[in-house]
């Protein structure tokens, strides 16, 4: 077998097959022992017609296209392998010559992994807003920890007030008639929180325990049920429940509870460093991304569709798990947004593609930097992938990583030493503060005269 390989695009070549005439006879001699019992041919019992018997019946055809895939797959393989290929899609095959006694030539044009035309990556200019820290931040921050050192306590002796939790049923209806949705029990509503229809929750203060009430309020015009907007309704409500959160005071003990520090001024100070180092942490990430898009957006590539097609299959896949965790299916999904499966892919094509497209150019800019990780940085991979895995025996775990796996934390690794390498090199300004426009007033009177 002889063979001839052409790059006839930046992604994809050309193989030209010339299998000799007796090894096709040959595969056409294994076709017939495989394939005779099957036929029917006057005269013989089933598999013990001669080839030449069926052959006149059926056409000298009848065997090719089997004695085809026996011969030709293992040679098309054995190509790819020697000539390096990255193939990315099956191969369309054209048949030039078949025929008993004849060689037989086949032509293979398939997508490879398509060349990468690297444009400026290093030293590019880019605009990231540094994260800061603002005193909103921290109140926040300190908040949680206060929310978790809060005690709720059951009120059994007073009404409700404001700012309490309560459990109550309720039902709803509007000119005497019960709708969808207005009705339920054992509901928890915080009185304050505005989660309710405007004025329910105003006229729950002073309720008691056991307490039956009708309450009348207004649905908002703008309000998400048509059927219901700006229609006055009756909601009769019963409290089963009421109980308050006391929040402890942010003094020294809260902080003792909370943290390892003895007083609240070193607590919040250790916030601060805590959430500074996290927006540190945020606008370098900003930063990598956005050197990494530039370099993306400065190179040029040929993307054949079976590789996005790939790419898009896998996030699907990887939504619909994920769907799965939150308890419901992607064609439940579907059925409620009113998609088919393949619209809902569509609308994720364009990402796809930005993936494959980051992937090829970072590898490329990898490629011609020599970058290459080293074991250190492996092991560090391991590692992490082990705590992520909530696997305790780190060597255990090493041992049960096939090569594949290995690969492909090395793999991580090259790309985020040639994302850090972008981002090192890179010109980070800061975003031009946006003006606001002046009214168009002054903005006439401004304006010189001709």
């Amino acid at each position: 077998m002889s063979y001839t390989c052409e790059k006839i695009a930046s992604n994809k070549v050309k193989l030209t097959f010339e299998i000799p005439a007796a090894d096709f006879d040959a595969a056409l001699e294994k076709s017939y022992l495989k394939n005779r019992g099957r036929l029917n041919v006057p005269g013989f019992r089933k598999g013990k017609a001669p080839r030449r018997m069926i052959e006149t019946m059926y056409g000298e055809s009848i065997f090719y296209d089997d004695a085809f895939d026996l011969i030709f797959p293992d040679l098309y393989r054995e190509a790819v392998e020697k000539e390096d290929l990255k193939v990315v899609d099956r191969p369309e095959l054209s048949i030039d010559q078949i025929g008993r006694g004849q060689d037989l030539k086949v032509t293979a044009e398939v997508f490879v992994r398509p060349d990468v035309t690297l444009g400026q990556y290093k030293g590019v200019t880019i605009e990231v807003a540094p994260e800061k820290v603002e005193e909103a931040d921290i109140t926040a921050r300190i908040e949680q920890d206060r929310a978790k050192a809060s005690r709720v306590e059951e009120i059994l002796d007073r009404p409700v007030e404001n700012g309490d939790t309560v459990n109550l049923d309720y039902a709803g209806t509007v000119d005497g008639v019960a709708f969808e949705g207005g009705t339920a029990e054992g509901q928890t509503l915080q009185i304050g929180s505005g989660s309710f229809i405007p004025g329910f929750e105003e006229q729950m203060v002073g309720m008691c325990v056991a307490e039956e009430r009708d309450l009348h309020v207004t649905f908002p015009e703008e309000y998400h049920a048509k059927e219901l907007a700006g229609k006055e309704a009756v909601f009769h409500v019963k409290v089963n429940s009421i109980s308050h959160t006391e929040m402890p005071e942010l003094d020294d003990d809260f902080a003792a509870d909370v943290s390892d520090y003895a007083t609240f001024a070193e607590y919040r100070a250790a916030i601060v460093k805590e959430l500074e180092e996290k927006a540190a942490a945020n606008t370098r990430t900003a930063i990598e991304n956005a050197a990494a898009d530039k370099a993306v957006e400065n190179a040029e590539v040929d993307i054949p569709s079976a590789m996005v097609d790939e790419e898009l299959d896998y996030m699907v896949r990887v939504m619909e798990m994920r769907m799965r965790y939150q308890g419901f299916t992607l064609e439940q999904f579907l059925q409620m947004m009113g998609q088919t499966r393949e619209q809902f892919a569509d609308s994720y094509r364009t990402e796809a593609q930005r993936r494959v497209k980051m992937q090829l150019v970072l590898e490329a800019i990898a490629k011609a930097e020599g970058i290459e990780a080293t074991e250190e940085e492996l092991e560090e991979r391991i590692k992490a992938q082990a705590e992520r895995m909530g696997s305790e025996d780190l060597e255990a775990f090493r041992k049960s990583l096939s090569e594949d796996q290995l690969n492909a934390l090395r793999e991580e690794a090259v790309v985020q030493k040639t994302v850090s390498m972008l981002a090192d090199s890179a010109v980070v300004t800061e975003p031009a503060p946006q003006q606001e426009e002046a009214p168009a007033e002054e903005a006439a009177e401004e304006k010189p005269e001709a």
